[in-house]
């Protein structure tokens, strides 16, 4: 006869700086890529090839669900290099007060964007990243991601599903669809262009989820061969399954402004995480803002594609 003692989980395919990488920066990340592109398809002039630097802020918000002070804060610089036959590529950097070191993380990207209509595109890219963790021996599970997104546009509606395949020692799945409503104003008052875009994405995903039971002794034999190898007299049965559903919610007001060579962008995000089947939330609500300051060279283009 067996009972279960009790039940610990772990995240298998997870690491603290992973997990944060993901809730932070998967939404960060993909909404302003999504801000980009929807810069280049608003205009109806041809795209030209076009390079450009920027300088990206965020207020950090840890694993635990915290919203942080002004104080609490992270920059994320980055070049990228858009060519007028659809590819693209894109070197970041993540710096933070709140890792040790404080530059942790360099994403280099590169990948393809093709416009079927006026209303449907497709982007496909591969990431690449690369830690910059105080040991050799840290576990880092995913170190590229693969990732199409789909989007079809009826104005002023978004309609996208980026689709990501993280892998490396581990690998995961990650679904995030999408819904922006783009209301934009062009030259006014001697601005280029100014948006607010307001959006609603869902995060879905699987994870390797790892569960420890406590299972009684049949005999005192057994009760002794496991208090030697455990240190207790219940035998720990190891289970793992993989589980999929709803990770995340989130709702974003992002505004961009246009200005000659100069793009801003200012964005709110809350997010409202969900427990995976089986996982134990350890996430609050919470909310962060985030904002990029993009510089085009005039050399690259003919036409003004402001952020």
């Amino acid at each position: 006869m067996s009972a279960s003692g009790g039940t610990l989980f772990a995240q298998e395919a997870d690491s603290l700086l992973l997990s944060r990488v993901d809730d932070a920066l998967t939404f960060e990340d993909s909404l302003t890529i999504f801000n980009l592109i929807d810069s280049l398809l608003t205009y109806g002039e041809p795209i030209r090839s076009q390079f450009a630097v920027r300088m990206g802020y965020n207020s950090n918000v840890l694993s635990a669900g915290r919203t942080l002070g002004i104080e609490n804060f992270g920059l994320a610089p980055g070049v990228s290099y858009y060519h007028k036959s659809g590819l693209f590529a894109d070197v970041s950097g993540f710096w933070s007060k709140d890792f040790v070191p404080s530059y942790y993380l360099t994403i280099a990207s590169a990948g393809y964007m093709h416009s079927f209509s006026k209303a449907f595109s497709v982007m496909g890219e591969y990431d690449r990243y690369f830690y910059n963790t105080p040991s050799d021996n840290a576990y880092i599970p995913y170190k590229n991601t693969l990732s199409v997104t789909p989007m079809l546009e009826f104005k002023p509606v978004l309609l996208s599903l980026n689709y990501s395949y993280y892998f490396g020692d581990a690998h995961v799945h990650r679904i995030m669809p999408g819904v922006s409503v783009i209301l934009e104003k062009k030259n006014f008052k001697g601005i280029d262009r100014i948006a607010i875009s307001p959006s609603f994405f869902a995060l879905l995903g699987n994870e390797t989820l790892t569960s420890i039971d406590y299972v009684a002794p049949k005999s005192l034999r057994e009760a002794i061969q496991n208090f030697r190898q455990y240190g207790t007299t219940y035998s720990l049965v190891q289970t793992t399954t993989n589980v999929f559903g709803v990770m995340n919610y989130a709702i974003s007001v992002p505004l961009s402004v246009g200005f000659k060579n100069w793009g801003f962008a200012f964005m709110y995000t809350y997010n409202i995480p969900k427990a995976l089947p089986g996982e134990p939330l350890t996430l609050s609500e919470s909310s962060f803002l985030s904002g990029s300051l993009t510089y085009f060279f005039k050399g690259f283009r003919k036409n003004k594609f402001p952020l």
